[in-house]
């Protein structure tokens, strides 16, 4: 099956790694070439196996699936990763695609919906469980404040926010700005108000549409 497309399980739960392998070696030019059970170990077994599509759950041992995506991304951008998992709210789904996830599906998906949403993530096409792509809609559909924030935000906010933008986590904001959580918390209640945001997701779609990127 020298031209099958190559998959990488990624998930804490080995029952489901198992049920899912099972069901994809069942499907025609697919094979899977490796399993992990963290988000470490998935990021270093798709540097060694660079396989066209990780399958990668949210909720992860050590790093989550967020920055799993953003580092296998950067690593082996010829892989797509496909965010299989339990979580479908607006706190989830938007770092994940920002980070670099190109489908979406939740865990109740149908086998033969993972099966082509598999081949399509191969070809680089996106496949998005329903409740998802209303969700992103939503979100990108909402009216934001039309002014540039400029003298607005402090120099500090204006990190904040690129790093939200980001798909960052405030412990991972913390982290990165050598802050205490509690600091960005405060940071991150100001740029919305500032901004006459209802939360973090409509500060993100702000964030893009503004062409802010990570500094």
């Amino acid at each position: 099956m020298t031209d099958a497309i190559t998959v990488l399980l990624v998930d804490d739960h080995a029952l489901v790694r198992r049920g899912v392998r099972a069901f994809l070696e069942t499907l025609d030019g697919i094979g899977v070439v490796g399993e992990a059970e963290s988000g470490e170990e998935g990021v270093e077994q798709a540097a060694l196996l660079t396989p066209d599509v990780v399958l990668l759950d949210l909720i992860l041992p050590g790093i989550d699936g967020v920055e799993a995506t953003r580092r296998i991304r950067t690593i082996s951008p010829r892989t797509q990763v496909i965010l299989l998992t339990s979580f479908h709210d607006d706190a989830h789904v938007l770092p994940a695609i920002r980070a670099g996830a190109l489908s979406y599906l939740l865990k109740d998906v149908g086998p033969d919906e993972l099966g082509q949403a598999v081949r399509r993530a191969a070809r680089g096409e996106a496949t998005l469980h329903p409740r998802v792509a209303a969700q992103v809609m939503a979100s990108l559909s909402q009216p934001l404040a039309p002014t540039a924030p400029g003298p607005h935000l402090t120099e500090r906010e204006l990190e904040v926010l690129s790093l939200i933008a980001d798909g960052r986590s405030n412990a991972e904001i913390a982290e990165r700005l050598f802050v205490s959580e509690k600091t960005v918390k405060s940071h991150v209640s100001n740029i919305l108000g500032k901004l006459h945001l209802a939360d973090r997701t409509q500060a993100a779609v702000w964030a893009w549409r503004e062409g802010f990127k990570e500094r």
